[in-house]
Parts: C-alpha cells; sequence; structure tokens
C-alpha cells in the first residue's frame, strides 16, 4: 500500500528529468550544425572572410571568371539578332582588310593554278558588341565565338580548293574592343586558278591574282576595302619557289558586276613571276642541241657504211621525238604554238634532214654505180663490134678506167699496145671496178679503148655539168658546211628574239 501511494510522485520528477536531457542534446546539435554551416561559407568566401572573421556583407563573385556571364553578358550577345549586319537598313558597313602571304606553296602548268597559305584579317564595327571597361582593354576569343555574331561572309573568287587550318586547334582569333571595333583573323590556304599564257614558255611571266569578295552583300550593304592601301599586303621574305622568281605582290580593287545580283566589291592579290631558264637549258634546250650536232657525224662517214649512217640517223631522230614528248607531258595542252615548240621541232628537222641527206647520196651513189656499169657494157660491145682489141700488160703502162673520164690524148696514146696479161702483183692494185674480163686465176686482161675525138669531148663536158649531183662526196661536203651554219644562224635568230623580247 506505501507503494503505491508513491508511485505518482516519483514519475512527474522522472518525466521532468527526461524533458530536460532531451532539451540540451537538442540544443547542442543544433550548435555543432551551425558551425559546420560557417565553416563552409567561410571556405567559399576565401581567406579574407577567415582572416578577418564571418561579415554580414557577402563580397560579389568575380564575373570575368565565368565564361558564360562574359559573353552572354558583358558583350549581350543574347540581347541582339546577329542575322542582320551592323547598323542594318542603313549605309553600307566598311570592313578593311588586309593579307600577310605566309608561303607560296606550288605553282601548276599542267592545272593552270597556284596554291598559297595566308593570314586573312577583317576589321569592322559593331556597337551591338560594345561593352563598358575602366582598362579600355580587347578581349580575345577563339573560333567558337564566330557562330554567335556576324562576321563578314568574305570568299575567294576562281579558288578551286580552299581550307581552315585546324592543327591544334581551329586558326581562328576574334578580339573585340570597348567600343565595338573587332578584328577577326584566320589562317587559309587557297588554291586559285591563274589563267597563264605559254606562248614564250619557258621564256615566260606569269601575272597570277588572288580576288577576295563579299559573297552576299552588295556595295550597298557592304564596303570592303584594303585598310592600309597597299601596306595591307605583306609577305614573308623568306618566300620562294623552285621554277620561278616572284618579282612583285601589289594590291588593286575594283567593282565587279553581276547581272542578276548587281555590283559587289572586289579585292586583288597580284603577283608577278618569272621563270627560271636554267632549268630548261639543262633538260630540253642542251639535249636538243647536242641531238642535231650527233647527226652531223653522218656527215664523216664513208656512204658506203650503210648499218652506221642509217642507224645513226634513227637513233637521233627518236631520241628528239623523246624529248618532244616529255617536254609536252608536263604541259598543258594549249592550241597554239610555244617557244619551246619552234626549238624542239627545227631541231627534228635538221635531225630529219640529216637522215634525208644520206637517202639521197646512197640513191646517186646506187644509181651512178649503175649508169658506169652500163657504159662499161657499151664501150666493151662497141669494142668487140669494130674489133679494136687494143690491150696491154706491160709492167710500166699506164691503165685508163672505162669510167668515160678519159681525155683524147690518153685514148690515142694507147696505139701500138698488144694484148697482155697482169700478175697477181699489179691485180692487187686494182680495184674491181676496173676489171673488164675474168681471167684464170693470177691473170686479168685489162682492155684500153680510143675513141674519136668529137665522141670524147662531148662525153667530158656532160659529165662535168652533173659533177656535183653524180659526185656523192661532193654532198656530204656541202653538208658539212650548210648545216652546221643554218642551225648556227637559227639559235642567233631564236634567242634574239625571245631574250630581247622578255
Amino acid at each position: 500500500m506505501l507503494v503505491r501511494g508513491t508511485m505518482p510522485y516519483l514519475t512527474k520528477p522522472l518525466f521532468l528529468l527526461f524533458c530536460l536531457v532531451v532539451t540540451g542534446e537538442c540544443r547542442r546539435l543544433g550548435h555543432r550544425v551551425r558551425r559546420w554551416t560557417e565553416t563552409v561559407e567561410t571556405a567559399k568566401l576565401g581567406p579574407e572572410t577567415t582572416k578577418h572573421g564571418p561579415s554580414l556583407t557577402k563580397k560579389p563573385p568575380d564575373v570575368t571568371k565565368n565564361r558564360k556571364l562574359k559573353t552572354e553578358q558583358l558583350l549581350k550577345v543574347d540581347d541582339h539578332d546577329f542575322t542582320m549586319r551592323p547598323a542594318f537598313g542603313g549605309p553600307a558597313i566598311p570592313v578593311g582588310v588586309d593579307v600577310q602571304v605566309e608561303s607560296l606553296d606550288s605553282i601548276s602548268e599542267v592545272d593552270m593554278d597556284f596554291t598559297m597559305t595566308l593570314y586573312l584579317r577583317h576589321y569592322w564595327k559593331d556597337e551591338r558588341l560594345s561593352f563598358t571597361s575602366s582598362t579600355n582593354k580587347s578581349m580575345t576569343f577563339d573560333g567558337r565565338l564566330v557562330k554567335k555574331i556576324w562576321v563578314p561572309d568574305v570568299f575567294f573568287v576562281h579558288s578551286k580548293r580552299s581550307f581552315i587550318h585546324d592543327t591544334t586547334t581551329v586558326n581562328i582569333m576574334l578580339r573585340v574592343f570597348p567600343d565595338g571595333h573587332v578584328l577577326y583573323s584566320l589562317r587559309v590556304t587557297v588554291t586559285a586558278a591563274c589563267n597563264m599564257d605559254f606562248s614564250r614558255f619557258p621564256l615566260d611571266t606569269q601575272s597570277c591574282s588572288l580576288e577576295l569578295e563579299s559573297y552576299a552583300y552588295t556595295d550597298e550593304d557592304l564596303m570592303l576595302y584594303w585598310k592600309s592601301g597597299d601596306e595591307s599586303l605583306s609577305t614573308d621574305d623568306r618566300i620562294s619557289l623552285s621554277q620561278f622568281l616572284i618579282q612583285k605582290f601589289h594590291t588593286t580593287s575594283r567593282l565587279a558586276f553581276y547581272s542578276s545580283t548587281g555590283w559587289y566589291n572586289r579585292l586583288y592579290i597580284n603577283f608577278t613571276l618569272r621563270r627560271h631558264i636554267f632549268f630548261f637549258l639543262l633538260q630540253t634546250y642542251f639535249p636538243a642541241t647536242l641531238m642535231v650536232m650527233l647527226s652531223w657525224v653522218s656527215f664523216w662517214i664513208d656512204r658506203r657504211a650503210v648499218p652506221a649512217r642509217v642507224s645513226l640517223g634513227i637513233t637521233t631522230v627518236l631520241t628528239m621525238s623523246t624529248i618532244i614528248t616529255g617536254v609536252n607531258a608536263s604541259m598543258p595542252r594549249v592550241s597554239y604554238i610555244k617557244a619551246v615548240d619552234i626549238y624542239l621541232w627545227v631541231s627534228f628537222v635538221f635531225v630529219f634532214l640529216s637522215v634525208l641527206e644520206y637517202a639521197a647520196v646512197n640513191y646517186l651513189s646506187t644509181a651512178q654505180d649503175r649508169r658506169e656499169r652500163k657504159m662499161r657494157d657499151e664501150m666493151r660491145e662497141r669494142a668487140r663490134s669494130q674489133s679494136l682489141p687494143c690491150t696491154c700488160g706491160m709492167s710500166q703502162t699506164r691503165t685508163m678506167l672505162l669510167d668515160g673520164t678519159y681525155s683524147e690524148a690518153d685514148t690515142n696514146s694507147l696505139a701500138g699496145y698488144t694484148s697482155g696479161t697482169m700478175g697477181p702483183e699489179e691485180d692487187m692494185d686494182m680495184p674491181r671496178d676496173m676489171m673488164t674480163e675474168k681471167q684464170p686465176p693470177g691473170e686479168h686482161t685489162v682492155v684500153h679503148l680510143s675513141a674519136s675525138s668529137e665522141s670524147t669531148t662531148t662525153k667530158k663536158k656532160g659529165i662535168r655539168a652533173l659533177n656535183i649531183i653524180q659526185n656523192t662526196h661532193t654532198i656530204d661536203k656541202y653538208s658539212r658546211m650548210l648545216f652546221p651554219g643554218s642551225y648556227i644562224l637559227f639559235n642567233i635568230i631564236y634567242w634574239c628574239s625571245y631574250c630581247l623580247g622578255a
């Protein structure tokens, strides 16, 4: 009974003690959470807050560290429509251009084009990109911002291939100034057409140009101009080509008209190239000249050496054909005659004429032998019919040839000669043409015929009149002087015409 009476009195103090314990633990836990939160905020605010303690006024974050805030809020890219040009509806926007030529990579005669690598820079003002700056410093961006703003649509006229370099990143630079001026630069390689004139090749000089123009905007919307005149074009002093000498770089500008769209500003980068001749002297002119001179060697070879003269002539003709084919293989198929064609074809004609010269010599020599053989046969028959066998075989007598060139004194001196034979020793000194009849081995009969004074004089005059034609040695003799002299005269006229004309 006593225990039951004391239970209500113990329950109330125990309940109060439990409540006090729970309240204390809650306060302690709340204090720990507050300290952890202050530590995290202090770490975010930086070392200054830690040093001076927590402050009621927090420092604003640095907006220059946030790219999204920089491009969208500072440049206000999202506040404007950049699909339209600056000052849309107003006067034409001036866009200045300057170019720095990095290299002139190649010149192709077959494709009639050139390849150039350059830095292309554009200058214009777009007030939509202006921003406030206490230091008045510009901001530089890469190619990712170019897609969000307006840039000039400049392209290369008559270009075949072009690309913007992208190693190690896309070679595009955009620089924006606080007042809205913009510099847009890119590194590009372009292959463009060049109308070349090869009528003086390889003693020629070529003039090529790279043309820049706006694709969509006429001169009423965009005024394209060279920013600093001729000084807008700069080149590297180390630019050189293997076959050409770069003489001059200069700039020009003019208006281009299209019947369907209107007038456009067009800028020109002009340069002049002069070809080096020494390479072609070694590869084309000297070999052709040597082949022509080699064909003249046949004039000093015996006309009876048919294989030697024919093979020499054919070899020089084929070599000239190979030289002509090799030169034309590296050139475009133009419909006019080039300077090198004139030289090579004239050289080919000289080589071909040397072959024809031997053909004429061989034909006339054969005709002469046939005529002499026929004349000997006729005289032999006449001697037999007139029964005038006058022979001689003495060791110290003089024998006459049956070629119709004997004189009257020679024939009259044969009176009283008797027939005889010649020994083997005398036979060795006598050519086969002088033998009229074949005798037994070791003996030949030489016949001397006498003729009348009138017939002998007539034959002698006719043979003298045809001496140059019939004497093949005379043709070769005149060719030795005529061919070199004509070729030297041609070279003098050729080189004076093209060198002095250039």
